[in-house]
C-alpha cells in the first residue's frame, strides 16, 4: 500500500532502501532519543527492514521528488505495542532523517498516518509517546493535536539498555473527527 501528502509518499519497505536508512539511522543524534541504538552497519540496516520494519503498517517516508527512504513511521497494531490489547486501537512510532528536521514533514506523514488509522484501518484511538527531553516529538504530537495523557518514571528501554521518563499522549477518533 502506497500513502500520499502534498509532499510525500509513505510506502512499504524494499531491501533496496537499505543504504539510505543507514544513511539516517546511523546518525547517533537520531535513534537514542527514540530509543534505539544508531545502525552500525549497511548489513544492520537491512536486518531492520527485513525484520522490524515488517510490520502490516509499517511504511518508509519519502520525498515525492525522487522516492527515497528518509525516515519512518508506523501504526503498531495489536501484538507489535505495549500500550494496547485492543484491535480497534494502535500505537504510532515514527523518526525522520535528521537533514529534513524541522521542516513540517514528520507532521504532514503523521497527519496522513492518522487519517489511514481512523478512516482505512478502522481505528478508534492511536496512542503515541516519547522520552523525556525528544522536544521534536513531543512538538510533533502537539501540533497534531494528541491530547497529553501521563507521565511514567523509570520506563524499560531495551534496545539501549536504560531506564527513562515516558510520556504519553492520546488522540481518539472523535477528537481526530472534530480536527478535520
Amino acid at each position: 500500500m502506497t500513502l500520499e501528502t502534498d509532499r510525500l509518499t509513505l510506502r512499504y519497505w524494499e531491501e533496496s532502501d537499505a543504504e539510505d536508512l543507514y544513511k539516517y539511522a546511523s546518525d547517533p543524534d537520531v535513534g537514542p532519543i527514540a530509543g534505539w541504538p544508531a545502525h552500525r552497519s549497511l548489513d544492520e540496516s537491512l536486518d531492520i527492514i527485513k525484520n522490524v520494519f515488517s510490520g502490516k503498517e509499517a511504511y518508509a517516508i519519502c520525498l515525492k521528488e525522487d522516492g527515497k527512504a528518509i525516515g519512518a513511521i508506523e501504526l503498531k497494531l495489536n501484538g507489535r505495542t505495549d500500550m494496547t490489547n485492543r484491535d480497534d486501537e494502535c500505537e504510532i512510532g515514527y523518526w525522520l532523517g535528521k537533514p529534513f528536521w524541522g521542516q513540517g514533514i514528520m507532521s504532514e506523514a503523521v497527519r496522513e498516518m492518522l487519517r489511514h488509522a481512523f478512516e482505512d484501518c478502522g481505528m478508534q484511538k492511536v496512542w503515541v509517546g516519547y522520552y523525556e527531553g525528544n522536544i521534536k516529538s513531543k512538538r510533533v504530537q502537539e501540533k497534531c493535536g494528541f491530547k497529553y495523557q501521563w507521565k511514567s518514571e523509570n520506563v524499560n528501554v531495551p534496545l539501549l539498555n536504560e531506564k527513562r521518563t515516558g510520556h504519553v499522549s492520546l488522540m481518539t477518533k472523535e477528537d481526530w473527527l472534530s480536527r478535520k
